[in-house]
Order: structure tokens, then sequence, then C-alpha cells
């Protein structure tokens, strides 16, 4: 997949390293038709700093060249930091004993690299947000100027139907809402990849063991990550392994993937049980709230209601193998 001019798309990663987003960014690297321009970190699965190690680590076993990789928010605009150890392990990735990396982050913090990356661009950049969305609030709050410069957004977040982190509220958007509510109101063209069709892409238990048996460093380690078991599921006999945040890039070079509709969604903001639910409005027509109060203004986000679940394990699996 490439871009109009037959160029590849130029893209920038803001990640919460994971071993999802290890998955992505492995993706992100190899595909010939992304232009990986800058890898941005945010708190979310571990702690900033853990995800500033863990981003250097892939890039660097995944063989990329001298991409930048900066420190962002180290909490939600509002929230406390409330990780997600008990899934990705205490280091964030899965607690395989990778290597430290050998290289650092840059001097600048997420935001600034975000602006410089995206104004200095020759073609406008896709944003592929796969974390809480604090970076890319503040870099919309700060520099509002950005958005000439952005294509689209497609983000990893949300649920239609069921949430992971409360009954109704998926992760990234529930660590922080008043960020993902303001993605929302970006004003450029948004794809909403969420749990419904994030958790049905499953890498067959044959092909996680092959590449769990490869002699390549990135293969090795794409198989171990797909084999990591989150203790919901650790008693699978033959585990399946989700590719997970690695959808949402998968989507962006083969967007014919998906089956999304535009559809009103809005972030609930308010305390309690729904606090972070993606709050998407699939009627056929105006409700009784409308004809008596009035419609609201809302963005129009293009969310995905169905995946091709062959489509994007065979794009992954090939891609990552280079056949």
């Amino acid at each position: 997949m490439t871009n109009a001019e037959g160029q590849p798309i130029p893209v920038i990663i803001d990640c919460d390293t994971g071993v999802d987003d290890a998955l992505a960014l492995l993706f992100a690297v190899r595909h010939p038709g992304l232009d990986l321009r800058a890898v941005t970190c945010v708190a979310g699965n571990t702690d900033v700093d853990g995800v500033v190690r863990n981003t250097l680590t892939v890039l660097e076993q995944a063989g990329a060249g001298d991409i930048p990789v900066a420190r962002g928010a180290e909490r939600p605009l509002i929230e406390a930091v409330r990780t997600a150890r008990h899934v990705h392990g205490q280091d964030g990735m899965g607690d395989l004993g990778l290597p430290a990396p050998t290289r650092r982050a840059v001097e600048v913090d997420a935001v600034t690299l975000l602006r410089r990356e995206i104004l200095a661009s020759p073609r406008p950049v896709t944003l592929i947000p796969m974390a809480p969305l604090t970076n890319i609030a503040l870099l919309l709050r700060m520099y509002p100027e950005v958005t000439r410069g952005i294509e689209r957004i497609v983000f990893m977040g949300g649920a239609v139907a069921t949430g992971n982190a409360t009954p109704v509220a998926e992760f990234n958007v529930w660590h922080d809402p008043e960020a993902a509510a303001i993605l929302l109101t970006a004003g450029v063209p948004i794809t909403m990849y969420g749990l419904d069709v994030f958790q049905r892409v499953l890498v067959p238990a044959a092909d996680v063991q092959r590449l769990r048996g490869s002699s390549e460093p990135a293969l090795r380690l794409a198989g171990e990550l797909l084999a990591h078991r989150d203790p919901a599921t650790s008693g699978d006999p033959t585990p399946t392994g989700g590719i997970g945040d690695a959808g949402a890039v998968c989507a962006v070079v083969d967007p014919e993937g998906i089956t999304t509709r535009p559809l009103p969604v809005e972030v609930s903001l308010a305390p309690g049980p729904t606090r972070g639910q993606t709050i998407v409005d699939r009627r056929p027509r105006p409700g009784e709230s409308e004809i008596h109060d009035g419609p609201r203004e809302q963005q129009l986000v293009d969310v995905a209601l169905d995946v091709d679940v062959e489509r994007f394990v065979k794009l992954y699996l090939a891609t990552l193998e280079g056949v």
C-alpha cells in the first residue's frame, strides 16, 4: 500500500509498548509501504520510562534505522497512572528478558517531536496512536496548526460493544478519557480500530510456533510475543496469538481489510461505571432526546465494525517473513 503518488505512507506511531505494541512496531518497520518517521511513548501498559526502553529494544531487534523515539506524558491529563502489567508482565514485554537498548531517546519530548515530524513531512502524515491518547491531546491543544499536516488518525481504542477495562470501556480510552475526547475534536479524518475487531485477529498456533523457532531475532521475538499469554487465557493448550495493536497498522496498509461506518462517537467523562466508554450511535434515526432537546454536535468517526481476519493474518505474517 502506498499513497496516491506511489510513495510509502508517512506514519508516526504513538505507543505504550507492551506486547502488542511491539508486534505493531515490528510490522511497521518491515512493511515497504510505510515510512515510519517517529515513535512517541506514553504511560499505559507500563510506566513511560519502561515504554521508552521497550520501544528502543524492539526497534533494535527489528533492525530498524535511526528512527527517533521520544518520551511523552508519564500520566494521564487527570487520572493517576494505572498500568496493565498484570497482562503484559512486569517489564511490559512479557518478562522475556530482552536486552537493554544500546541507543537512547531523542532529547526533545514527544509533543515536540510529533509537531516537528508532522510539519517537516513533505506529505501529510498518518498518525497511529495505539495507547492512551495523552500525547495526542497535548499536541492538539498546544499546536493545533499540526492538523494541516495530518492525513488521518487511525487509533486503536474504544469499543462499540464490550469493554475490557470495565464492562463498557476499553483500556486506552479508559486510561485517559479526557484525552480521547480531545482526539475526537481533531477536525481530521479518524478511524477507530476498537476492541470489536482488535480481539478477533488471531495468528494460528502453528504459525506462532514457526516464528518462535526462527533463527532471525525479529521473527523469534514476534513468535515469543504472540505466544505470551494473558492470565485469562493461560490455560489454552493450543494458544493462538493475537496481533492486537498491529491490526491498526494493518488497517493503514490495507484499509479494505476492515468494514467501517461513519458514526457519531463520544466519550463518557462522567464519574462512575460508564467513564471511558466510547458511545457509538448506531441508531437509524434520531431518538426522543434529539427530538425534544435538539441534536448535539458530534464528529463522525469511521468505526471498524468487522475485519477480514484471514486477510490481516496473512498480511502480518507475509510482511514479517518477507514473502
